[in-house]
């Protein structure tokens, strides 16, 4: 029985990247889980003040929002054989970065997933990235090498 490879899928959540990631690994018959961080943004953000109770202060309803995210994200990311981390143009994805940094410091193999538009402003993160991809379908193909040792 072959490994099956554990993908963390970070970042950018108004695109279907991660659906023609998981459709793409699929087709090609690869031995991948994949995880993500809940990317319904009203119950990402509201999470802490839902479960925990609420919160007047918009400074504690989002600390205690990240938290309760943070023992999601965390664990995935720890459980990681790998992780994708996707920047979008169209907002800025600070949790993204966090994300990236923490796989950084776990010695986690890092793919990043972004146009060359944001090569400047994402050249810390491309740094401590094995691998740019500009397409999710170049992540397929990443992980198809990774796994197989094929082209």
């Amino acid at each position: 029985m072959s490994k099956t490879w554990r993908v963390y899928l970070s970042g950018e959540i108004h695109t279907d990247w991660r659906e023609q990631i998981e459709t793409g690994t699929k087709a090609a018959g690869l031995p991948v889980s994949f995880a993500a961080p809940v990317t319904d943004h009203a119950s990402s953000d509201a999470c802490g003040a839902e479960i925990l109770g609420p919160e007047e202060n918009e400074f504690w309803f989002d600390n205690k929002g990240a938290k309760v995210n943070a023992i999601r994200t965390s664990t995935l990311i720890k459980d990681a054989d790998i992780v994708v981390v996707r920047f979008g143009d169209k907002y800025k994805q600070w949790n993204a970065a966090f994300d990236a940094g923490y796989a950084a410091a776990l010695g986690k193999p890092i793919i990043t997933l972004h146009d060359a538009e944001l090569r400047h402003p994402l050249k810390e993160v491309d740094g401590a990235a094995l691998a740019w991809a500009q397409e999710p379908s170049q992540v397929v193909r990443l992980l198809k090498y990774v796994i197989e040792g094929t082209l």
